[in-house]
C-alpha cells in the first residue's frame, strides 16, 4: 500500500511543479513590456519618384488628414534625414525622429516615443512597378512600462489594417489635377 501512496505522491508533487512553473512563466510574461510587430501593404497609383517625397513628415501633411507635425528641426519644416518634431497624441505629445528618408532607393523610417508609454518604429519600403508604387509599412511597438501593453496591443490591431485607409488617402491625393 505504501508504494501506490508515494507512487500517486510523486505525481501530485509533479504535477504541482509544473503548473507551478507554467503559471510563473505566465505572470513573469505578464509583467514584462509588451512588443508588437504590424505589416501592411498598398499601392499608390503614381511612379516611385512621385510617390516616396509623399511619406516625408512635412509632405504627408497634404495627403493625411489631421498630420500637424510640430518641427523642431529643421526649422523652418522641412524633410531630411534627422528632422525632429512632435505630434499631439490625444492629450500627450509624442518625440519623433527621421532615421532614414532616402527616397530615391524607397526607404523612409521613423522613431517615436511616447514618454513613460511606449516607443515606435515606422518602417516603410517603396519599390517602383511600372506606374505605380509599391508600399510595404511596418511598426514595431513596445510599451515602456506595463501600465501601456494594452495600448500597444490595440495600437498593433490597428496597424494590421490601416493599409486599405492609407491607400485610399494617397491615392486621393494623387488623382488631384497637379499632383504628379
Amino acid at each position: 500500500m505504501k508504494a501506490p501512496s508515494r507512487f500517486v505522491l510523486r505525481g501530485i508533487l509533479g504535477a504541482a511543479a509544473i503548473v507551478g512553473a507554467g503559471l510563473a512563466l505566465h505572470v513573469r510574461a505578464q509583467s514584462l513590456p509588451a512588443h508588437a510587430h504590424a505589416k501592411f501593404e498598398l499601392t499608390a497609383r503614381a511612379p516611385l519618384e512621385h510617390v516616396a517625397p509623399l511619406f516625408g513628415a512635412d509632405r504627408e501633411r497634404v495627403w493625411s488628414p489631421g498630420w500637424n507635425p510640430r518641427f523642431l528641426y529643421p526649422n523652418p519644416a522641412a524633410d531630411q534625414r534627422g528632422m525632429v518634431f512632435t505630434v499631439s497624441h490625444h492629450n500627450r505629445d509624442s518625440i519623433w525622429i527621421n532615421t532614414q528618408l532616402d527616397l530615391k532607393n524607397g526607404v523612409v523610417q521613423y522613431v517615436y516615443v511616447i514618454p513613460n508609454a511606449l516607443a515606435t518604429m515606422i518602417t516603410l519600403k517603396l519599390t517602383a512597378q511600372g506606374a505605380q508604387t509599391h508600399v510595404e509599412v511596418e511598426y514595431d511597438r513596445t510599451a515602456l512600462t506595463t501600465d501601456a501593453n494594452a495600448h500597444v496591443r490595440q495600437l498593433s490591431e490597428q496597424d494590421q489594417k490601416s493599409g486599405p485607409e492609407w491607400q485610399r488617402q494617397i491615392n486621393s491625393y494623387l488623382e488631384k489635377p497637379g499632383t504628379k
